[in-house]
């Protein structure tokens, strides 16, 4: 029997997961804000593909997107801005191109700009709850062979955030229970806008923290992660020169 593709296994957990926080944190909206991004992304996706290539084709990547967006984007905003946010992340996989490549994060890149054209927020959710993601995360990143990012990613949190806390006198564990690891393991780690090399992947993971720590610190008015993720994916071709 074929075995899943790695693709279908993130959307089996995905869905599981949000049907998990929807069940303990009694929200059902978040079920169907979820939903309406995951079928506007998978409409949009397949309309620009037939125009392109004359084939109805739905794609595991658009559901993904759909699916990110539904964890991230705060469901206190109507439908169709999730429907909008799914629009831009897939439009930005087609317009949005260097050498046959897109250039940022679908799922980021749609979410920001609906922050920053829809007034739209964050609301990342399942973040905490690191006993699921690491286990998981770990998995999908060893598959997809993005390991090198998250050490990267790690270990420049662990110093500048580490080092914050000390001259903060905070304790290091109060710093990493607001890790985000829905972040960490399911979006820093998109496959096609990531550096293959092996210095390139670790210096992405360590580029993507300094700027995290810089925004945070400078407290800018969108989400420092978002923003952080997309502004080094414009770099991952170059870091790709890192043998």
């Amino acid at each position: 029997m074929k075995s899943l593709s790695i693709k279908t296994q993130l959307i089996i957990f995905l869905s599981i997961f949000a049907l998990y926080l929807s069940f303990v944190d009694k929200d059902s909206l978040f079920l169907v804000t979820t939903l309406v991004a995951v079928a506007g992304a998978m409409a949009a996706d397949s309309v620009i593909v037939f125009f392109r290539s004359k084939k109805f084709v739905l794609t595991e990547s658009s559901v993904i997107s759909g699916l990110i967006i539904g964890y991230v984007l705060s469901n206190i905003y109507p439908w169709w801005m999730f429907l909008l946010a799914s629009v831009f992340a897939i439009c930005s996989k087609y317009l949005l191109r260097i050498r046959e490549k897109h250039l940022f994060n679908p799922a980021a890149f749609g979410i920001f700009l609906a922050t920053v054209l829809l007034g739209a927020s964050t609301q990342w959710r399942g973040v905490g709850l690191w006993y699921i993601l690491v286990p998981a995360g770990v998995y999908f990143v060893s598959k997809i062979r993005k390991t090198e990012v998250v050490i990267g990613y790690a270990a420049a949190f662990l110093v500048l955030f580490g080092a914050q806390a000390f001259f903060q006198k905070q304790s290091l564990l109060d710093v990493l229970a607001y890790q985000n690891f829905f972040f960490v393991f399911v979006m820093l780690i998109e496959p096609k806008t990531t550096p293959i090399t092996r210095k390139g992947k670790v210096v992405f993971g360590v580029a993507v923290v300094i700027l995290v720590f810089i925004l945070t610190a400078s407290r800018v008015k969108f989400d420092a992660e978002l923003l952080s993720l997309l502004v080094v994916n414009a770099f991952s071709l170059l870091l790709n020169k890192l043998k």
